[in-house]
C-alpha cells in the first residue's frame, strides 16, 4: 500500500472516529441534562463553530497544499517559514475571535432567546465559556496542516481523536459531578461542558508538540540539504495560502450558517405561531444532526481523498480520466449515503428512542425522519465543492453557498409558521439542495461530463434502496407485534439492530448480485466473493 493511500486512510479513519465519538457522547449527556440542557449547549456551539471555521477549518488543507508544493520543489525553508508566520497569524486571529465571541455573547444570546432575563444570562455564560477554545485551536490547525504537507497524517489523525476523547471525558465528568453529585444547576453544568472544547484543544496541542519534537531532527535534515529557496515574503505566502484556504472555509461554515439562521429564528417563529417550542433547535441541530453526520462523514472522507486525483487529472488535461474519477466519486456517494439516510429515516423513531430515550419520542423521532434526507445534500455539497476546487472553479462555491443561505433565510420563518419545527428542516433542505444543483451545473458546464453512467447507477441504487426500505418496514412490523419501541428503550434497541442488520444485508446482497458494487468500486469485492457466490 502506498504512503499516500495509507495517509488518506489514516486521516479519514481519524476524522470518522472523531465524528463517531462526537455522536456517542450525546447519549449520556442528553440523559443527564435533558433537551433543555442540550438546547443551551447548542446555542453556544453554533456561533463558536462559525468563528472556528473562519479561523481554522480551511487552514489545515491549505497549509498542507502550500507546504507540499514547495517541498516538491526542494524548498523546505518556505514551508518552515509558513509554519512560523502562520502560527503567529493564527494566534492573533484566535485572540481576536475569542474577544469577538466573548464580548458579543450577550448580544448573540439576546438575538437567540430574547430578553428573558434568566435564559439570557444562562446563554451568555455558556457562549463565553466556549469562546476560550478559540485561543488554542487556530494555531493548532496550522501545525496539523504542516504535518500533512510533509505527508505525515498520523499527527492530525491522532491529535483529532485525543482532542475528542479528552473533551468528552472532561465534559461528561464535569456534568456528572455538578448535576448528579453536587445536585447543582444544569446551566452551570452546560458552561463546563462548553469549556471542555478548550481542554480538548490543549490536549491536542500537547500531542502535536510530542510529534514535533520526535520529527524535528528529520525535518531539520531536509532544511539543511536544500540548495534553493524562492524567498517569498510573508505577504506573498499568505496571499497564496488564502487563495487555497477560501473554498475550504466556505465548505466548513456551510452547515453552521444554516444552523445559525435556525438559532435566531426557530424559537421565535414557533412561539409566534402559537405552538410549543419543546427545545426543537437542539433536537434538530444537535441531537438529530449528530446521528445524520455519520453518513455525511463518509462524504467528507471521500472529498478529502478525491481532491488530489481530480486536480492532477485536470492539470494534465486528461479529461477521460477526470470524467471517470468524478463519476466514480458521485456514484460512491449514491451507493453509500442514499441507503444510509433512507434507512435512518425509516427507523427514525427507533433510533431516537435508542440513543436519547422514549420521552416525546414520536414528535422528536419524526423531526429526525424529516432531517435524515438532508444528510445526503450536505454530503453532496461537500463532495461537489471539492470537485469544483479540483477543476479550478472553487470561487463558484461563494455563489452556491450564498444562494442556499438566502433561500434558507427567506423561507425559514414562513415554513415554520406553516409546518412548525419541520419547516426549518424543509428550508434547510431546499437551501442545501439548491447549492448542490448549482455546483452540479457548474461542473457539467466546465467540463465535458458524461452523466449517463451516474444517472443509470443512481437509478439502480434508488430501486435497491426502495427494496431495502420495504424490508426494514416489514421487519419493524413483525417485531412491533410483540415489542413496543416507542415506549421501551430496550425494545427500540432490539428493533433498531434487527431492522438495520437485515436491511443492510439485503442491500449488500442486492448490490453484489446485480454487479452494481463491483462496477462502482472498480473491481470484484473478494471478501464478499467468499460468502456470496453469484450465479
Amino acid at each position: 500500500m502506498s504512503k499516500i493511500l495509507k495517509g488518506t486512510i489514516l486521516l479519514t479513519a481519524g476524522t470518522f472516529l472523531s465524528k463517531f465519538l462526537g455522536m456517542i457522547y450525546t447519549v449520556p449527556f442528553e440523559n443527564m441534562v435533558g433537551t433543555e440542557g442540550t438546547d443551551l449547549f447548542s446555542i453556544a456551539y453554533v456561533p463558536y463553530s462559525i468563528l472556528l471555521s473562519l479561523s481554522s477549518m480551511g487552514v489545515p488543507v491549505a497549509v498542507s497544499k502550500f507546504v507540499s508544493k514547495y517541498n516538491s520543489l526542494g524548498d523546505y525553508e518556505t514551508g518552515r517559514r509558513m509554519l512560523k508566520a502562520g502560527m503567529t497569524l493564527m494566534s492573533i486571529t484566535g485572540v481576536l475571535a475569542f474577544l469577538m465571541l466573548f464580548f458579543s455573547a450577550e448580544q448573540v444570546a439576546l438575538l437567540t432567546v430574547g430578553d428573558e432575563s434568566e435564559r439570557l444570562s444562562q446563554a451568555t455564560m455558556v457562549i463565553q465559556m466556549v469562546s476560550f477554545a478559540l485561543l488554542v485551536i487556530p494555531p493548532m490547525s496550522i501545525t496539523r496542516g504542516f504535518f500533512q504537507g510533509n505527508e505525515s497524517m498520523a499527527p492530525t489523525a491522532v491529535s483529532q481523536v485525543v482532542e475528542q476523547i479528552v473533551r468528552i471525558v472532561f465534559l461528561l465528568v464535569s456534568v456528572f459531578v455538578i448535576v448528579q453529585v453536587l445536585q447543582g444547576p444544569i446551566p452551570k453544568a452546560i458552561g463546563f461542558a462548553t469549556f471542555a472544547a478548550f481542554i480538548g484543544g490543549i490536549a491536542s496541542c500537547i500531542v502535536l508538540y510530542v510529534y514535533w519534537k520526535k520529527r524535528k531532527p528529520f525535518l531539520d535534515q531536509q532544511l539543511h540539504a536544500q540548495e534553493y529557496t524562492y524567498g517569498l515574503s510573508n505577504k506573498d505566502m499568505f496571499k497564496e495560502l488564502f487563495t487555497y484556504a477560501g473554498p475550504f472555509i466556505l465548505v466548513g461554515i456551510a452547515t453552521p450558517l444554516y444552523q445559525l439562521v435556525d438559532q435566531f429564528t426557530l424559537e421565535k417563529a414557533i412561539k409566534a405561531s402559537g405552538l410549543d417550542y419543546n427545545n426543537a433547535f437542539s433536537i434538530i441541530n444537535f441531537l438529530s444532526h449528530k446521528l445524520i453526520m455519520i453518513p455525511v462523514t463518509l462524504g467528507l472522507g471521500l472529498s478529502l481523498a478525491l481532491l488530489p486525483a481530480i486536480t492532477q487529472s485536470f492539470t494534465k488535461n486528461e479529461m477521460n480520466r477526470l470524467n471517470h474519477q468524478i463519476n466514480q466519486a458521485l456514484q460512491i456517494v449514491a451507493l453509500l449515503i442514499i441507503p444510509a439516510v433512507v434507512g435512518l429515516s425509516v427507523v427514525a423513531i427507533e433510533a431516537y428512542a435508542t440513543f436519547y430515550g422514549v420521552d416525546e419520542v414520536t414528535y422528536r423521532g419524526n423531526l429526525l425522519r424529516w432531517y435524515a434526507p438532508v444528510g445526503l445534500f450536505l454530503a453532496l455539497y461537500t463532495v461537489t465543492s471539492s470537485i469544483l476546487q479540483g477543476i479550478n472553479k472553487q470561487n463558484f462555491a461563494v455563489v452556491s453557498l450564498g444562494t442556499g443561505i438566502i433561500l434558507k433565510i427567506t423561507l425559514n420563518w414562513w415554513l415554520i409558521q406553516m409546518f412548525g419545527a419541520k419547516g426549518a428542516i424543509i428550508a434547510t433542505g431546499i437551501g442545501v439542495a439548491a447549492a448542490v444543483i448549482l455546483n452540479f451545473w457548474r461542473i457539467f458546464t466546465s467540463i465535458e461530463f458524461d452523466y449517463k453512467p451516474l444517472f443509470k447507477r443512481t437509478l439502480l441504487v434508488l430501486i435497491l434502496t426502495t427494496i431495502m426500505a420495504i424490508t426494514v418496514i416489514l421487519v419493524k412490523w413483525i417485531f412491533g407485534l410483540f415489542l413496543e419501541p416507542a415506549a421501551n428503550r430496550i425494545d427500540a434497541l432490539v428493533v433498531l439492530v434487527f431492522s438495520i442488520g437485515i436491511g443492510g444485508l439485503v442491500y449488500m446482497w442486492l448490490t453484489y448480485q446485480t454487479t452494481l458494487l463491483e462496477h462502482i468500486l472498480g473491481g470484484r469485492v473478494r471478501v464478499l466473493d467468499k460468502f456470496l457466490k453469484r450465479r
